[in-house]
């Protein structure tokens, strides 16, 4: 089920303050204001950024060049201007580089229960850094049910049907040098436009459970390297029941991609029959390595029918 993520101003202060430098100075009061994903995607509502009055932003950073023009105002100027800045759907203020806090700005903040924090970095260096941890706490969830694994350094979900063999063969693989990063089920955050990053329920991290040989701890058994905490999911596997191929309609030649869409992310799909004899770690090997060469522009699929038509007009 999707989610969307929230965080407060308070619990982004305790997660930041140490390495952003944060001091809370005033509006105490609003450490319970929350930045979620929603409000993220507001076209209008940019997340954090500088002083503009045009596009405003969740959590206002306030640095040299905004302090100046504060600074350089008249009286009745200035409080324009921070009217105009509290007038937004503001969740917190940082200003940077250690700069004088305007007597006016520090009392708004604590009337109207605003956070209002100072730091020593510069403008540029904390937006990065608190752009890339609010990327990633309000980032879009969905929990899914497979095996996550990274084979041959790719991100691979295997899915399928209860009984179907998904933790088996994660454990041949695992054996054969990939690594696991969730077994059951698996936590996928939209990160970036074209990318979900995959992760494991802090409760089941390092196990799998196969059936016959109960839960077992692959970190213990295998060593470090034999797991991994996240990966970016870049190919879903899906095995298949026999008897089910005509249902899905599997295509020989796979001349039409097949793509699974998560979190309105198009991720490339194959799909492998199981039946007796056919070594499934290995075609899910040979299945990321096409996917690679794929990626790289080269296509199998093409490069035969390009040969198969050159042969039937050189005929002609």
């Amino acid at each position: 089920m999707d989610e969307s993520s929230h965080v407060s101003v308070e619990t982004m202060f305790r997660d930041m303050a140490e390495q952003l430098f944060l001091q809370w100075i005033a509006g105490r009061s609003g450490g319970q204001r929350t930045l979620s994903s929603e409000t993220a995607q507001k076209p209008a509502l940019a997340l954090i950024g500088h002083l503009n009055f045009v596009h405003p932003n969740r959590v206002q950073v306030l640095g040299r060049t905004e302090l100046d023009y504060l600074h350089g105002l008249p009286t009745a100027g200035l409080q324009d201007a921070i009217d105009r800045l509290f007038s937004t759907e503001l969740a917190a203020v940082i200003v940077t580089n250690s700069e004088t806090v305007p007597a006016a700005l520090l009392e708004r903040a604590e009337h109207s229960g605003t956070a209002l924090f100072t730091s020593q970095l510069a403008s540029p260096v904390l937006m990065s850094y608190l752009g890339h941890y609010l990327t990633q706490r309000l980032a879009e969830i969905t929990s899914i049910h497979g095996v996550f694994l990274e084979v041959l350094g790719t991100g691979v979900l295997i899915k399928g049907e209860a009984g179907v063999g998904k933790s088996e063969l994660a454990l041949e693989l695992i054996t054969r040098g990939h690594r696991l990063v969730a077994d059951d089920v698996v936590e996928l955050k939209h990160v970036a436009p074209d990318t979900l990053e995959g992760n494991c329920p802090t409760l089941i991290r390092d196990f799998l459970e196969v059936r016959g040989l109960g839960i077992l701890n692959i970190r213990f058994l295998f060593g470090e390297t034999a797991v991994k905490t996240q990966k970016n999911l870049k190919l879903v596997v899906e095995l298949v029941h026999p008897q089910g191929i005509g249902e899905i309609g599997l295509n020989r030649l796979d001349m039409v991609a097949s793509t699974e869409t998560i979190l309105g992310v198009a991720i490339p799909k194959v799909r492998i029959p199981v039946a007796a004899g056919r070594n499934l770690a290995v075609l899910v090997e040979v299945a990321v390595r096409n996917h690679i060469l794929k990626h790289r522009g080269i296509n199998p699929v093409e490069q035969f029918i390009k040969r198969q038509q050159a042969a039937i007009d050189g005929n002609s």
